[in-house]
């Protein structure tokens, strides 16, 4: 099971994806296999293994390793990385980025980045002008602006709101999001949203393999997390004098 297949007629190489989450208080890690079938955007999740919040730094590395064993693969079976890049929690994204960086050097791989909005809006089955919403705490929303075309997303701009900017962002765009209190505020304010799935290891992966296809790669230097929000330590600085 540890060898790629050979390559299919039509030129696509089947590829060992690794997929990891680390973006929010649980996140994921998990194998795809992609490029196997007659479909070229059909990926399939091999096993998808969740990781606990607040120990990622303890859990991601031996997950893998121990997913790889499993199935009977090595770390030089993995073709990609496809990792999710924000947005989500500054601890547990800097944790999951830190150590697909590692990976990828040391394997000489290529790196595709996701955003979990992205992923959202390219699987929500709309089309036309998308808003894809994560709840962000503080009473404050991710919000990703999408044109949705044939199950891709095109970005328009991503950027933090928020519960009070909502309404008026959302003004004729289609809206989606995971969160029913969030869906259930939205509605309050006489809009519609539709509550989706959660982005899973499959959605991840999906996304990942379309734009690895697509050239859409990043090498371990120009990796970077995609937080949306500033941190702490940037919003309460004192500014230089």
């Amino acid at each position: 099971m540890g060898k790629q297949n050979e390559s299919r007629r039509d030129g696509t190489n089947p590829m060992l994806l690794l997929v990891t989450d680390t973006s929010g208080k649980h996140g994921s890690v998990a194998l795809a296999r992609a490029g196997e079938s007659a479909k070229p955007d059909e990926v399939n999740v091999i096993e998808s293994v969740p990781l606990v919040g607040g120990t990622f730094s303890a859990q991601l590395v031996p997950q893998i390793s121990a997913l790889l064993t499993k199935h009977q693969f090595h770390q030089a079976d993995i073709g990609a990385f496809v990792v999710v890049s924000g947005p989500g929690s500054f601890t547990g994204l800097r944790v999951g980025l830190a150590a697909i960086k590692a990976l990828a050097e040391i394997l000489r791989k290529p790196i595709v980045p996701v955003s979990l909005l992205e992923v959202m809006a390219s699987a929500s089955g709309k089309s036309g002008d998308v808003l894809a919403l994560l709840d962000a705490g503080r009473g404050e929303v991710y919000a990703g602006e999408y044109e949705v075309a044939g199950g891709a997303a095109r970005l328009i701009e991503e950027r933090l709101l928020t519960r009070e900017e909502l309404p008026a962002a959302a003004q004729g765009r289609g809206m989606i999001t995971p969160d029913e209190s969030l869906a259930a505020n939205v509605r309050q304010a006489g809009l519609a949203a539709d509550q989706v799935p959660y982005p899973d290891s499959e959605g991840i992966a999906r996304l990942g393999w379309h734009k690895l296809r697509a050239g859409e790669t990043v090498t371990p230097e120009q990796l970077e997390a995609n937080y949306i929000r500033r941190s702490d330590a940037e919003i309460f600085a004192k500014p230089n004098r």
